[in-house]
């Protein structure tokens, strides 16, 4: 089903080069990678190849009119998680071309798949996932109870109130109320997560519910603001750890913390909610 929708998206937004920004090392790394992949290889495989990679932000907002970039020499959270995604899917359905990555990096990155101006980019991770599980490309993760014993009540508004923070929002002001709308959508989502306090102890519970490459989306108490960031879970003796793009360290990194340690040192941060590629 998800082979058959990302091919018919593929049809309907086409991959014309003129809508795409990238370097020849975005494309050469891209198809690198999936030549090395098979159906089988997992989400942290992808996910360590970019170790070490400069964390930057903002590399999105870098032309005037919203085009799909890739830029794998500089990543973000998020970019770092759109990006591995995209590599996982394609390889498990067996697509290794650069077309076939492009395609799907759309899918992922706009609302139902399709590019139409920087309001169609999905901005707040809460609205990524309920997107993407529509589209059936993610679920998210929210039982048992415990250790999903808290809810998050969506309450979003930072672009709309920090227009001058966004540089098209700046640009076209014309575009805050179509933001503004699509907040309060938001506002209504309910999620439950794990809260930070949960994540001390590697019981048995925790373990079956966060797997090795989930989608981790740290939940916060900011106002106006949903997610505080994102990486992906890898389980190692000492516990839980978080796999990001980092602004501390300033790269992709697997940070040498247990992720309750990392959590502890945030204090606007409450949990984790979990996603996990279908």
């Amino acid at each position: 089903m998800r082979t058959l929708l990302i091919s018919l998206l593929l049809l309907m937004v086409g991959t014309s080069q003129a809508q795409v920004t990238y370097t020849s090392a975005d494309s050469l790394t891209i198809c690198r990678l999936l030549a090395k992949a098979d159906t089988k290889t997992s989400t942290l495989w992808f996910a360590r190849q970019f170790l070490g990679v400069p964390y930057v932000a903002h590399t999105l907002e870098v032309n005037d009119d919203e085009q799909l970039v890739v830029n794998t020499r500089q990543l973000d959270c998020t970019t770092l998680v759109e990006t591995v995604t995209a590599l996982t899917i394609c390889a498990h359905e067996g697509k290794r071309t650069w077309k076939d990555y492009l395609a799907t990096l759309r899918t992922l990155r706009y609302r139902g798949g399709v590019m139409d101006g920087y309001t169609s980019r999905l901005h707040y991770f809460s609205d990524w996932i309920r997107d993407k599980q529509a589209m059936k490309i993610v679920t998210e993760i929210q039982s048992p109870n415990p250790p999903f014993t808290a809810v998050q009540q969506v309450k979003v508004n930072y672009m709309s109130t920090h227009p001058t923070a966004y540089k098209a929002l700046k640009a076209q002001p014309e575009l805050v109320p179509i933001i503004r709308q699509q907040e309060q959508q938001l506002t209504s989502v309910k999620a439950r997560y794990i809260p930070k306090s949960a994540l001390r102890r590697s019981t048995k519970a925790l373990r079956q519910a966060v797997q090795d490459g989930d989608i981790i989306a740290i939940t916060c108490n900011k106002k106006g603001l949903d997610i505080a960031h994102l990486g992906f879970a890898v389980w190692q003796k000492d516990g839980l750890h978080l796999l990001n793009a980092s602004m501390i360290h300033k790269k992709v990194v697997l940070e040498p913390m247990t992720f309750y340690q990392y959590l502890q040192k945030h204090s606007s941060h409450t949990g984790i909610r979990v996603i996990r590629l279908k």
